[in-house]
């Protein structure tokens, strides 16, 4: 079995002190996240670099109500509501065991700032949050129709995204102009503090 990746120093700042929560969360999810199919089984010497501080980079952005959806193992969910206990997260998954892993999770770190909800995005209300965000769950033309709706009019898009962010934003115009998102651009995070940076492609709906 690989080893968990030892914790780099930056953590405790971007956590500040929610780092021994954040501690908790990484250290259940390397135990038992191969095991409950929540990651796979190369990740844990690249968990806290590739997965929790790619997340809570992201942290400073969020505002109101938030919903993550396809939150799976918790990344990015609950990584930022670890990181922002001052926002209020719904975590939106469709999986019954990924389901039960963030009730888990949601109680033994006592998250009273989220809430986790079993659905698929396109069976939640309309119109329901401040910011919506998700984190690799599919290509930005597949998203954007399931999670522009959620979205209250002058709300945000926050989508985490790999390197080819860029390109998708390019080949998701059609569904960028159909449903009216405007101020669509891509932002890089964490530049000269984390070992591998953050793309989010950042949105306006209507």
């Amino acid at each position: 079995m690989s080893e968990l990746e030892q914790e780099p120093a930056i953590s405790a700042e971007l956590f500040g002190d929610r780092i021994e929560i954040a501690r908790a969360f990484t250290a259940a999810l390397a135990r038992e996240g191969e095991e409950r199919g929540l990651i796979g089984p190369l990740e844990l010497p690249r968990l806290w670099t590739r997965h929790i501080l790619n997340s809570v980079i992201a942290a400073p952005l969020f505002r109101g109500s938030v919903a993550d959806i396809g939150s799976g193992a918790g990344l990015p969910g609950i990584v930022l509501a670890i990181a922002r206990p001052d926002v209020e997260w719904t975590l939106v998954e469709p999986m019954e065991r990924r389901i039960t892993w963030l009730n888990e999770q949601v109680s033994e770190l006592g998250l009273t700032n989220t809430t986790v909800l079993r659905a698929r995005a396109e069976d939640v209300p309309p119109a329901s949050f401040d910011v919506v965000t998700a984190r690799a769950v599919s290509a930005l033309r597949t998203l954007v129709p399931i999670t522009a709706p959620l979205v209250r009019d002058g709300g945000e898009l926050i989508l985490l995204k790999g390197m080819n962010a860029a390109n998708e934003v390019e080949a998701a115009q059609k569904q960028i102009k159909k449903f009216r998102l405007s101020d669509v651009r891509v932002e890089v995070l964490g530049e000269g503090v984390l070992p591998e940076t953050t793309r989010v492609v950042r949105a306006r709906v209507r």
